[in-house]
């Protein structure tokens, strides 16, 4: 007969399993879409092949992962209402991380891929932390996305800037690889993890 504390730490456990599926699901969908997209653009294809590509990528992989976990969902839903006990300033401040980087690429779109990385870089890492201050849980797959791809900017710039200066679209691609390894890593960190939360 498990005890309270060993139920906790089992669905505990299962939460984590879970959001490293999502996080290799992720990884997954940013590469296969980032490869085909340099293919459509090597093969001078219409632009809307591009949406077509990212959204159906995306719908395909993550359609096949929430039918995976339907039934494990209202633990996904758990973890993500950690953050509504938050003060609001703190909601603000996190939202501001994820978002921000991503508003500004409408001002300087030369710099999309860095502010990419920057946004999804920022976002992971202050939800971790704020998730450990507020909410308790240590969870270091989502710590690992955030450094690893805050860690990728300056690799992008030199890739950009030394390797591939005439040929941009590779630069891009690698950009985008670089955020599917940074959360292939927090996945498989979750997948493997003995950790408690």
């Amino acid at each position: 007969m498990l005890s309270g504390l060993e139920i906790m730490e089992s669905i505990q456990f299962e939460i984590r399993r879970i959001f490293g599926f999502l996080f290799i699901c992720v990884a997954a969908a940013v590469a296969i879409a980032s490869i085909s997209s340099e293919v459509l653009f090597l093969n001078h294809l219409p632009s809307y092949f591009y949406a077509v590509v990212w959204f159906g990528t995306f719908g395909i992989i993550f359609g096949a992962y929430f039918m995976r976990f339907k039934q494990k969902i209202p633990l996904i839903r758990n973890r993500m209402k950690n953050s509504l006990s938050w003060p609001v300033y703190i909601k603000v401040i996190n939202g501001s991380c994820w978002a921000l980087p991503f508003l500004v690429i409408g001002v300087f779109p030369q710099y999309f891929q860095y502010l990419i990385l920057l946004g999804i870089g920022l976002g992971n890492f202050s939800t971790y932390l704020f998730m450990r201050i507020f909410s308790h849980q240590n969870n270091k797959e989502q710590f690992l996305v955030g450094f690893i791809s805050l860690l990728a900017i300056p690799v992008a710039i030199q890739i950009d800037t030394a390797l591939f200066v005439s040929h941009q679209d590779i630069a891009v691609v690698l950009s985008r690889i670089l955020i599917s390894i940074s959360y292939a890593i927090g996945g498989t960190y979750a997948l493997f993890s003995k950790q408690k939360m």
